[in-house]
């Protein structure tokens, strides 16, 4: 699902000054992040699990493994940086603990900010079960004596061809529900400029902030099957479930209850009409318009590559 373009890094140039640690660094979005960084001269340190699959970022530093739930290989990870950039872990049944240990693991190792990747519409009664995990790390962070962000991004735009069948159809209980979509590219972009303030003393001052990340228009999932139509030349469809449908329609996946339900609470928080805010935190942030569903679509012709009739 990962985007496999990549625009040019912010023109911000700094070098040198205090460390800044990446997690998520051999992902989507952490990789992009840390290579933004990197580039405008910021010393950087690569946090992942499995430190063979970083990536190699001129001017980065690979940090021992780093899982979010142990604690100690935290502090170890995180001595000496002054910034944590956190990205939520991978979804679990135990991610709240994974990332207040996280959190916790970087006071301790004397982080003076925290920039967190959060989600759209945080909430402990978050239609969508996973963004009540993330209310619940906001709440943490907040306890805390850190400088903070949080950076709730919206659906990814990449999660929409991703998400539809070979069969030309996307499924879900969305109903009209609308949903603001956004590029990894725009998230990276925008927590770049969050983090590259900090080597500005004349820049803004994000701490305590909170800035939903969405893309431009916020769309139907049946628009979206149309712009999918659109580009691969073929009929592409929107098929609303409901809720029994959605459970019924996963089933065969083998996934945890846990894992269903965030799978099929996404689509209910838009047609809950919790996922159709429209931010304008990405061209303030960036300096430029945040890309749409169809300028996503052409710049990232792999992610669709599944939809296309083959001779």
């Amino acid at each position: 699902m990962s985007p496999t373009t990549d625009p040019a890094s912010p023109s911000e140039t700094v070098t040198g000054g205090p460390v800044t640690a990446v997690t998520g660094a051999s992902g989507a979005l952490g990789g992009r992040v840390a290579a933004r960084l990197a580039r405008a001269g910021v010393p950087v340190r690569l946090l992942g699990r499995d430190p063979s699959r970083l990536p190699g970022i001129p001017g980065a530093d690979p940090a021992p493994p780093a899982p979010y739930g142990d604690g100690e290989a935290m502090r170890r990870a995180l001595a000496g940086a002054h910034t944590l950039f956190l990205v939520s872990a991978h979804e679990s049944p135990d991610r709240i603990r994974e990332h207040t240990t996280a959190v916790d693991a970087a006071v301790a190792a004397g982080v003076e900010r925290i920039v967190y990747v959060s989600f759209l519409g945080a909430a402990p009664d978050a239609v969508f079960t996973f963004a009540r995990d993330h209310w619940h790390t906001e709440a943490h962070i907040r306890t805390t004596d850190v400088r903070y962000t949080f950076l709730r991004d919206s659906w990814y735009l990449a999660g929409l061809p991703a998400m539809t069948g070979a069969d030309g159809v996307l499924r879900g209980p969305a109903g009209d529900g609308r949903v603001a979509a956004v590029a990894h590219e725009d998230i990276a972009d925008a927590a770049t400029a969050v983090l590259l303030a900090d080597t500005d003393a004349t820049g803004p001052s994000h701490d305590g902030r909170t800035y939903d990340l969405t893309g431009p228009q916020a769309f139907t999932l049946a628009e979206a099957a149309d712009e999918l139509s659109r580009v691969t030349g073929r009929t592409v469809t929107y098929e609303p479930e409901t809720r029994e449908e959605a459970y019924a329609s996963r089933a065969g996946y083998g996934a945890a209850d846990w894992e269903v339900a965030g799978w099929v609470t996404s689509y209910e928080a838009i047609a809950a009409g919790e996922m159709d805010t429209v931010s304008d935190a990405v061209p303030t942030l960036t300096g430029r318009p945040a890309m749409d569903l169809a300028g996503y679509l052409r710049a990232h012709p792999d992610s669709y590559r599944h939809l296309l009739k083959q001779d």
